[in-house]
């Protein structure tokens, strides 16, 4: 019983560990990081910076993307035992 209570409790714990951040809340942290670098809000240089973020976030994503589906080269089993297959 006390395992079963320690498994859901742990179980809890991690899934509310795993939170995913809202548009507002990376808009305003992009906000803050462009104004570190010194653009000033409503200008042409603070615009440009947001879409640099953004641009640079969704180059990684692709880059990541790419990584896992073509870094791993396909298993191919014969009989109990595996190869890989290099391209």
């Amino acid at each position: 019983m006390r395992l079963l209570i320690g498994s859901v409790l742990l179980a809890a714990f991690v899934i509310t560990g795993c939170t995913t951040m809202t548009p507002e809340e990376r808009r305003a942290i992009d906000s803050q990081t462009c104004s570190s670098y010194g653009f000033k809000r409503g200008g042409d240089g603070f615009a440009s910076c947001l879409l640099n973020l953004e641009l640079d976030r969704r180059a990684a994503s692709r880059a990541q993307f790419d990584e896992m589906r073509f870094n791993n080269p396909p298993i191919i089993f014969y009989g109990n035992r595996y190869h890989r297959r290099w391209r």
